[in-house]
């Protein structure tokens, strides 16, 4: 069961570094085409470190 909750919180991480590197691409875009950065990419980096931190603290919680 740990090792399960565990490989889910890995999925989780590696999501959230995905949404991470999505927004960050997605403001370097907006930034080139339009000059100034977007909501919804600032957004994207955002939620992308919260969930980060969050679920690696997580594993570390599980893992220790």
């Amino acid at each position: 069961m740990q090792s399960k909750i565990l490989s889910r919180l890995k999925t989780f991480r590696l999501l959230s570094i995905i949404l991470l590197l999505l927004g960050a691409a997605l403001l370097a875009f907006m930034v080139t085409v339009e000059g100034e950065p977007g909501a919804i990419p600032l957004f994207l980096c955002l939620t992308g470190i919260l969930s980060f931190l969050f679920i690696q603290k997580k594993i570390n919680a599980h893992a220790g």
